[in-house]
């Protein structure tokens, strides 16, 4: 009896250290492996897009023609992307990613899609 209470406890233990394992190592390398590309897109073009529609936005304050409306409007339509980056970052997060790590991906992608430091000093600038 004492043996098979000992059994039971071990394959116990070890399918929650499989269960653990999966959860914590497993599924947030998959989950990096899987979204990381699609990731870095969506986050360079969502940050592009929002400068772009600050600019837009500003612009419109300060010279209300038809021509800066009509950029704003233009500008507005490109939010879609930050909004498919906010669901594949929600995912990536409930596969287990943390934020430091998502920062990280997105800091990859800045420094893959900026060519000289000019370009990647404009990423993190905003400009009124």
């Amino acid at each position: 009896m004492k043996n098979k209470t000992l059994l039971v406890l071990n394959i116990l233990a070890t399918v929650c250290c499989i269960g653990l394992g999966y959860k914590f190592l497993l599924k947030p390398l998959m989950a990096e492996t899987i979204y990381a590309t699609e990731y870095k897109q969506l986050m360079f073009q969502c940050d592009n897009v929002m400068r772009d529609h600050m600019i837009a936005k500003n612009r419109v304050k300060h010279e209300k023609t038809a021509e800066a409306i009509h950029d704003l409007k233009a500008s507005e339509l490109g939010l879609v992307s930050c909004h498919e980056y906010d669901k594949l970052r929600k995912v990536m997060l409930a596969w287990g990613l943390t934020a430091e790590e998502l920062s990280y991906i997105g800091l990859e992608a800045i420094e893959e899609n900026a060519n000289d430091l000019i370009q990647y000093v404009e990423t993190h600038e905003f400009k009124y």
